[in-house]
Order: structure tokens, then sequence, then C-alpha cells
């Protein structure tokens, strides 16, 4: 579904992926691991169209990507829950999850909101409230939801567990292992490897903007050198 071949990307003159390898087959859950600064968030900004790329290809569904604005990559199935969640805190919980449907005027619209209380249900008891009154974990939720509204056939993930408590980052890593049952393919990037690994089929590992390891989740965590640099065992 997802092919990145030789990517690169620079901030001015400070170039911060050196071409950059990786594949996301239909219906696989892929992550990204590594540690602040190694280039995570600049992969997924690069793939959903807002940071410039500088070299190599971006292959969507058979389609050159590279070319595609941001705005229409959620139109060919593509959408992001971005870091730090930046929902809109003065609009309510509901308008938010509209927001995220804006290429849909539909009937199936009150059918997706149904689908994302369903998944969240503390959303639907605070639908009408200031997104910007919610916890960290319910906004994160509420993040993730308002992605899930634009239909994606493939989720990016930037960092859903940051800044949470164990028990909702276990809650976040449940429903993100749940959307591989909605035929949803994920590519997900997280500092948390172990949570993120656990829920994977396959990983890269990203240090300095570059691809170091990659292999099966489960070969990753038993790796010694993944264990040391990332799970602190």
């Amino acid at each position: 579904m997802l092919e990145v071949e030789g990517l690169r990307s620079r901030y001015g003159r400070i170039e911060v992926l050196h071409g950059i390898d990786l594949s996301v087959a239909s219906g696989e859950i892929v992550t990204v691991v590594g540690a602040n600064g190694a280039g995570k968030t600049t992969l997924l900004r690069c793939l959903s169209g807002v940071q410039p790329v500088s070299g190599g290809s971006v292959t969507f569904r058979g389609e050159n990507f590279v070319s595609v604005p941001a705005w229409k990559r959620l139109g060919h199935g593509l959408a992001q829950s971005p870091e730090g969640r930046q929902i809109f805190t003065n609009l309510t919980v509901e308008e938010n999850l509209r927001l995220g449907a804006f290429l849909y005027a539909d009937d199936r619209v009150e059918k997706d909101m149904g689908d994302a209380f369903a998944m969240f249900p503390i959303l639907k008891e605070k639908r009408n409230l200031a997104a910007g009154g919610l916890s960290g974990g319910q906004q994160q939720m509420l993040a993730i939801a308002r992605a899930l509204m634009g239909r994606p056939a493939c989720l990016l993930l930037d960092e859903p567990s940051m800044g949470l408590a164990p028990i909702i980052v276990a809650q976040i890593f449940d429903v993100v292992r749940g959307l591989r049952d909605l035929a949803i393919t994920v590519l997900l990037v997280e500092q948390n490897a172990f949570g993120a690994l656990r829920v994977a089929d396959r990983g890269y590992v990203l240090e300095t903007g570059r691809v170091t390891m990659s292999g099966a989740a489960e070969e990753l965590i038993a790796d010694p050198r993944i264990r040391e640099a990332y799970l602190g065992i």
C-alpha cells in the first residue's frame, strides 16, 4: 500500500532524513521506533505532505505521492493523527469529529460518528463539551477518532502514547490493535518501543534520520540491541 524509497528531507540547509526505505502492506500494522530527534515525525510529515521532500519517492496505492498536495491526500485514503493531538480546543468534541469528515456530506457520516463513539465511549459522553476541557488521554482519543472520520485506508499515527498515564497508553494500543479488524492499515511512530512493537507486525528502527534495523516485530523485541537501547532490559 505504501512504498518509500530513498526519502530525504531537510530543514533549510540541514538534512534530517538521509535516504529512508520502508514499506507497508495492506492490512499491516508497521511501527517506526526511535529516540526523540531521530526523524520519526519528519518522516510522517513527509508522507502526509506537510513537510517538503528533497529526494526519493513516496508511492501510495500505486500512485506517486510526492507531487500530491497535502490537502488532497486524505481523499486518496491517507490520514494522519499528528503528534501533540492538535485538536481544535475551542470547538466541541462533535465539531472536531465532523471536521474530520470534511470530505463527505452523506448519511454515512452519522454512522462513522457512532462508530467513533463506540470505540471511545467517553467522547460520546462529552460530545457537546469543548475539546480543550478534555484530559490528555481523551484528547488523544479524539485526535485518532477525528482521523478515522476521514475513512482512511492507511492511518499515520504519530506518538499516540506521548505524555499519557500507563493505563491510558494500554487503552490506546488496544485501539491500534483493533484497527486491523476494521481493515485499516497503520503506520505507527513511537518512542514507546515495547508498546508499539507488541501491537505491530513489523518494525523499523530510526536513528538520526537513517533506518538502522528492520524486521518482524517479535524479532526486534527479542534483539539484544533493541532490548538494551529502547526497552531498558
